[in-house]
């Protein structure tokens, strides 16, 4: 199929005219967290550069009141064999 025979999906904006970019607002700003608790960038959002902006300033003004973790620890990651680990230093076998 071509390019220009694909047809043309106009995806939804993230955040409607209603919406209230606030720290307050933790249904809205859950949206824009990954799983590890990190700000998903405005390209993965689909978001404005001013609303990125306020998105990111309101995660972090919720995180300092601790109404969000800085980490998101839930799952942790199990690791059934770990393997050695060298210390940086390295033998030459001639």
């Amino acid at each position: 199929m071509d390019k220009s025979k694909r047809p043309f999906r106009k995806r939804l904006p993230p955040i409607q005219s209603g919406d209230r970019i606030d720290y307050r607002n933790m249904s809205l700003i859950s949206r824009f967290i990954s799983e590890q608790g990190k700000i998903l960038s405005r390209r993965v959002n689909r978001l404005t550069l001013k609303q990125q902006r306020l998105i990111t300033t309101a995660i972090k003004q919720a995180r300092i009141l601790s109404l969000l973790p800085f980490l998101n620890n839930e799952k942790q990651f199990e690791r059934t064999e770990s393997a050695p680990r060298t210390t940086g230093l390295r033998t030459s076998n001639n």
